[in-house]
């Protein structure tokens, strides 16, 4: 048994890996960037996790994202109750459906029609082929470090999950794939001038997390995501979001409410489902209007619309309507900010950090300098995060399994949760890998 596994979780383990590639069904959940064997959940209560030996930790993953509210907020497991007892799945239309999606229309100003798929995947994946489907155009760019889930065309140069394992792509993904997929360095202008300068006449989009969030967590420059879009009107292209992280997480208009940039198309999961599977995708209605059963460009699942995330959704941002939760967490993620911030000082480290409202990073680069693409997040010391990593784990405390994940806070994390945090970050960032 790995040293600080408990019994069950290694058993666990133990049974997983006989019948799931790595024991696990996401490769990050493997812990292989960090050492050691994952901890198995027993439950989830608001910023806290449970594992199956008895040990609780302040979680900062937050599944990744969709625990705004904390797990299993009251109103939330109430609506998924109710939604259960109605039947589990229709495959028919029902008016779930039909509320969820008017209110990510009347939230984000960009988005006049949506329609709904089952991950984040799907919506980025959907978006290309509608980008393409609506310009009869072939060719898109992305910037490497953004991870847009693991379809073939956009599996290459991406971070998260690749960049875990140590490999930039994957096996199984054929030159022609991504033969229309365009890379280039996050923060360039020069390079997306060149790329546009050659290819603007084919180019159906530019797609972007427009705050990465899959590499660490990446600020944009001022004035970066405006050139973007000032670019991409010009030669005729869409410009889309990934928006599947910080959607209804920054706010309720998401990243493009706070820089007041409209794209063309926004790809949106986590938290609108409030713990569900569920992925999205919208935009301007000429474009969406191109979509089957009206257009050409096909997409469809069985699953998509799930009644039981449409539920939860729901409600989740009915409680984020009525005000102060965004407020809570700021002040939250001030405080966490300030914490990390002293044991930095405390203990002579130069590390640099990142943070906008409940998301955050910390970058183990020895330099210290501000972290702006996927090359200087490779430049971090691994080991170091890994020491912190289990050091924190140790003193109960939950941060990603990888130094190329964001931390996610929660509208429940509270005093006791700073004070553990406190203690945890004093014992952790005075260790040396």
């Amino acid at each position: 048994m790995i040293q600080g596994t408990g019994i069950r979780s290694h058993e666990l383990f133990e049974r997983a890996k006989q019948v799931t590639p790595g024991g696990v069904h996401s490769p990050v959940r493997a812990f292989r960037a960090v050492g050691g064997e994952p901890f198995f959940v027993e439950s989830a209560r608001g910023p806290r996790l449970r594992d199956v030996d008895g040990r609780e930790y302040v979680d900062y993953v937050g599944s990744w994202g969709p625990a705004i509210l904390g797990h299993a907020h009251p109103e939330i497991v109430e609506a998924v109750r109710k939604a259960a007892e109605r039947g589990m799945s229709y495959g028919t239309p029902h008016e779930g459906e039909v509320v969820l999606a008017s209110k990510i229309c009347r939230a984000i100003p960009s988005v006049e029609k949506v329609r709904f798929c089952s991950s984040g995947t799907e919506a980025t994946m959907s978006c290309v082929r509608l980008a393409r489907g609506a310009t009869q155009r072939k060719k898109i760019i992305k910037f490497a470090g953004c991870y847009h889930g693991h379809s073939d065309a956009l599996l290459v140069a991406a971070g998260s999950g690749p960049l875990t394992l140590g490999r930039p792509d994957s096996a199984g993904v054929t030159p022609g794939a991504v033969q229309d997929t365009l890379i280039l360095p996050f923060h360039d202008r020069e390079a997306v001038r060149a790329c546009l300068e050659k290819y603007g006449e084919d180019l159906a989009a530019i797609l972007l997390e427009p705050i990465p969030a899959n590499v660490g967590l990446i600020l944009p420059e001022d004035g970066y995501l405006q050139f973007l879009r000032e670019e991409t009107k010009k030669c005729g292209a869409l410009l889309i979001f990934d928006e599947v992280m910080t959607g209804f997480r920054l706010g309720l208009g998401g990243v493009q409410e706070r820089v007041g940039i409209r794209p063309d198309l926004t790809a949106f999961g986590k938290v609108i489902g409030g713990g569900m599977p569920v992925g999205a995708f919208g935009g301007r209605k000429e474009i969406m209007d191109h979509l089957a059963p009206d257009g050409p460009v096909y997409q469809a699942g069985t699953l998509s619309g799930h009644p039981l995330a449409m539920a939860a959704g729901i409600v989740q941002l009915e409680v984020l309507e009525r005000g102060g939760v965004y407020e809570r967490l700021e002040a939250t993620g001030q405080r966490v900010e300030k914490l990390v911030r002293d044991q930095l000082e405390e203990s002579g480290q130069n590390y640099p950090w990142a943070r906008v409202g409940s998301m955050f990073c910390l970058f183990f680069r020895e330099s210290g300098e501000r972290v702006r693409n996927l090359a200087d997040a490779q430049a971090c010391d691994r080991k170091a995060y890994a020491t912190f990593f289990h050091a924190l784990l140790q003193e109960g405390v939950y941060f990603p399994p990888s130094q190329f994940e964001s931390c996610f806070l929660s509208a429940a994390h509270g005093e006791r949760e700073m004070e553990i945090t406190q203690r945890a970050l004093r014992s952790a960032l005075h260790r040396k890998a």
